[in-house]
């Protein structure tokens, strides 16, 4: 949730607790773009102290498809317009009821499991290695390994195809969702290298995904 103001912010954290939502709440945009990969969604007030809001919308899209619903304030029918424009998958007006936006949450989230479901085969197994797309779960020898919404993404698109160099511009396309013929940004390449290396650390092997000087990745062939 980003919030600047903290008594709305907190009232809204309880409610969503007592739906079995954690939520991490940031008060900036600043703090947004650093912390947004790791959830499953995102609550946007596009009213924020530094960076304008339709900008972190805008600069969240382009890193990703992490579902975002953003809020604009009464009668600001621009500001409705220009954050479905950025990249909202939602955008309701201030005042709204907290029912509504239950609602709103929950039409968002089963479009997106809707989108990813119809994507990936239900389960992917490499070795010790097994990957669950529809609960998105991962074990490594019977343990469990937790990853971000994005670095199970990157993993099952790698695992998916062993043995294949895939390029960072490949995975920032079909797993980042950026046009084709972009370009790759050194900040974008930094986000792969970023995601490759923590799930590396989580896996407590590096073997499993190989980096292949100057092109990009591949996940070991058995």
């Amino acid at each position: 949730m980003v919030e600047d103001e903290g008594d709305q912010a907190e009232s809204l954290k309880e409610g969503l607790r007592r739906y079995g939502h954690d939520t991490i709440v940031v008060g900036s945009g600043a703090e947004a773009l650093d912390a947004f990969e790791n959830a499953d969604l995102v609550l946007l007030d596009l009213g924020l102290p530094d960076i304008d809001g339709i900008e972190v919308c805008r600069r969240m899209r382009a890193a990703g498809d992490t579902p975002i619903i953003s809020f604009a304030g009464e009668s600001a029918e621009l500001d409705r317009i220009l954050g479905l424009q950025a990249g909202s998958d939602d955008c309701l007006e201030r005042p709204y009821s907290f029912r509504e936006l239950m609602a709103r949450i929950d039409a968002v989230m089963r479009r997106v499991g809707a989108r990813i479901g119809g994507q990936r085969r239900p389960t992917l197994s490499r070795g010790g290695l097994s990957l669950d797309s529809e609960s998105r779960e991962v074990e490594l020898d019977g343990r469990p390994i937790t990853l971000t919404r994005k670095e199970f993404d990157l993993l099952h698109y790698l695992a998916s195809r062993p043995g294949v160099v895939v390029s960072r511009q490949r995975l920032m396309i079909d797993v980042w969702g950026h046009p084709a013929g972009a370009g790759l940004s050194p900040q974008a390449s930094r986000t792969i290298d970023t995601h490759v290396s923590s799930m590396r650390s989580k896996l407590r092997e590096s073997g499993w995904i190989l980096t292949v000087r100057g092109v990009g990745f591949r996940f070991r062939q058995e």
